[in-house]
């Protein structure tokens, strides 16, 4: 029998125990759907990840198998292909779309615990379907009809895969500073037309053999009446470019002008194709015989950056799904070693034959630090998804909030798993001993794979300066209020079981520490210098978050209807509900006193880094 990459149990508690997914699917919306078909996708989903895509995790990362070049074409692991076609098979492309574009209509919440399964199993491969479905989600909601059939509808149905091209060689995360062309070209039946010339660089799923198409989402300045590139963001705009341009198009059918002009060897998701992308300098590619890759814009001239952030969050959504995945998968594994694995005795013992290491204190301790990292990473971005169908389909009068609250929480959800899930990586390795990083486990595949997370879609600094700057001191307070009402009912339901009292008091105190500090920051001005200190406003942001999360599902775990446990109960039942209090019980003593210290940098404002001379390096 398949045994799939993700407990059931794990996903079911925090879907229909904690994040009430009966509740989700009253919507209007969502009324094609049942607890009994959201659990047989759920199953579906476990298998096929199991069967497809863990199968070639480990060939995938192999010298031998990854992405590479002949004649210009990029080739990836067969075995992908397979997996991606068994991904389209049961309509995975198009599980969170709506059914007029052919799609099941499942909450966003229902999507998420299913790609998890999917990462969990091969994050490499499940990188081609997430970015597919960000692409097609963008061109959905901002595209004109004619490119939404050509292009959108074909990746909902997994026959073209997609791209988002922002970055540069000499532009990372500096969008403003991207040098990318386009220049107008017409039009035709797809829309206003244009060539783009520049250079785009780590650009995942770039070029592969897995799909009939690409659809490229391209970042390109369009030059202004003196033919120079505006500066700044403002400047930015929006492009459709197919890797073979599409019906409507009066290129239809040719090869566009969008050359590989080589290939990103990482140390991590070895099996995503990562590229650099040469657009308009492919002498062979054409179309029409004129220099220039063919591209349509979405949207007005300067409106790319505000378009491409719909997709941008939605990856740093599924980078911190992934991350989580990662650390859940390593934790799985590590507990498994754990139980198998025998060498010493207790402590107290002078002899006697070996006891399973688990058996140890300090293993245990490591155990409970990965269930509290790459649990509680898995409940922060499956809240978000919550978050998302709130936002899109819930009551009208509740959606501001909702989209309120999912902004604040974008850089957490991003950041935390990717910081936290790497860490649980880390003592996976740990718990293996010397075996932990030889390649005959996973867990040291497991780690290069995470490395990645903290990096990609906007590294932890990147994520920091959005969340102190424009989440916290440029905030009205109304983000930051509508999540301290949601942690005040927790707090309330907590202080009323004594097991979570002292801990419902420790989080209040903590997130009253917090409102403080914005308070004295704000106050005090000079937004640079509190901005210095953002990465440890970010960390302590984030466990202050998680503490909240493990609280409020203890509390569910505490007050789940036992059926007589545990005495005559379910002792597995019983053994997974007592996990998550102890999981609780190990973040409040272990992780939350880190909060202090992070709070404590923060408030000293210390100029240490803006006015070190480097020199001094």
């Amino acid at each position: 029998m398949t045994t799939p990459p993700v407990r059931p149990r794990d996903l079911g508690f925090l879907l229909h125990d904690w994040l009430k997914l009966d509740s989700l699917l009253a919507y209007p919306h969502f009324q094609e759907h049942s607890r009994e078909t959201v659990d047989a996708m759920l199953d579906i989903a476990g298998r096929v990840a199991a069967d497809t895509f863990l199968t070639h995790y480990k060939a995938a990362d192999q010298y031998q198998h990854e992405p590479h070049l002949v004649e210009g074409q990029v080739r990836i692991l067969p075995a992908i292909h397979q997996a991606l076609a068994a991904f389209a098979e049961i309509g995975m492309f198009a599980a969170p779309f709506d059914a007029e574009f052919g799609g099941l209509q499942l909450p966003q919440l229902v999507y998420s615990a299913a790609m998890a399964q999917f990462m969990a199993a091969n994050v490499a491969t499940s990188a081609y379907p997430m970015l597919t479905a960000g692409n097609a989600k963008l061109l959905v909601r901002y595209a004109n009809e004619a490119l939404v059939k050509a292009c959108a509808l074909p990746e909902i149905e997994g026959r073209y895969f997609g791209t988002m091209c922002l970055s540069e060689p000499q532009a990372g995360s500096s969008l403003a500073d991207i040098a990318t062309r386009a220049v107008p070209d017409g039009s035709d039946d797809l829309g206003a037309r244009y060539r783009l010339f520049g250079n785009k660089m780590w650009i995942s799923g770039g070029d592969q053999d897995a799909s009939a198409n690409i659809i490229h989402l391209v970042l390109a300045k369009v030059p202004g009446p003196d033919g120079k590139l505006v500066a700044g963001t403002q400047g930015i705009s929006l492009f459709v470019v197919p890797k073979v341009l599409v019906e409507g198009s009066e290129y239809a059918g040719q090869r566009n002008d969008v050359v590989v002009a080589g290939l990103n060897h990482k140390m991590g998701y070895r099996g995503t194709a990562n590229c650099l992308l040469n657009f308009g300098e492919g002498a062979r590619h054409r179309p029409g015989g004129e220099a220039g890759a063919v591209g349509y814009r979405v949207g007005g001239v300067g409106q790319g950056l505000p378009i491409m952030f719909l997709m941008m969050n939605e990856a740093r959504l599924s980078v911190g799904l992934g991350a989580a995945m990662l650390g859940y998968r390593g934790y799985r594994l590590a507990v498994d070693y754990a139980r198998d694995r025998r060498q010493g005795r207790p402590l107290a013992a002078r002899g006697g034959a070996p006891v399973a290491i688990i058996d140890h204190p300090d293993v245990r301790r490591l155990l409970l630090a990965q269930k509290a990292y790459a649990e509680g990473a898995l409940a922060l971005v499956l809240y978000c998804a919550r978050l998302v169908d709130e936002e899109l389909h819930g009551p009208v009068e509740g959606r501001g909030e909702a989209a309120s609250l999912l902004g604040l929480l974008t850089p957490i959800a991003k950041t935390w798993p990717s910081e936290w899930g790497l860490a649980a990586n880390d003592l996976a390795i740990q718990v293996h001993g010397g075996y932990g990083y030889t390649r005959d486990f996973d867990v040291e595949q497991l780690y290069r794979d995470n490395r990645l997370n903290p990096i990609h879609e906007g590294t932890t600094g990147i994520q920091g300066l959005d969340l102190m700057g424009r989440k916290t001191l440029r905030d009205d307070g109304a983000s930051l209020a509508i999540l301290r009402h949601r942690i005040n009912a927790t707090l309330d339901r907590a202080r009323d079981l004594p097991a979570l009292a002292d801990f419902a008091h420790v989080l209040d105190v903590t997130w009253a520490r917090i409102g403080a500090l914005v308070a004295h920051l704000k106050a005090a001005g000079d937004d640079a210098a509190s901005l210095a200190q953002a990465t440890p406003f970010l960390s302590a942001f984030g466990h202050a978050v998680m503490a909240w999360l493990w609280l409020d599902q203890a509390v569910v775990a505490s007050s789940l209807p036992d059926g007589g446990l545990p005495d005559g109960g379910d002792a597995e039942e019983a053994a997974f509900r007592a996990g998550k209090l102890a999981a609780c019980r190990f973040f409040f003593e272990t992780e939350v006193p880190r909060v202090d210290v992070w709070l404590g940098i923060v408030g000293r404002r210390s100029d240490l880094t803006q006015t070190f001379d480097p020199a001094g390096f």
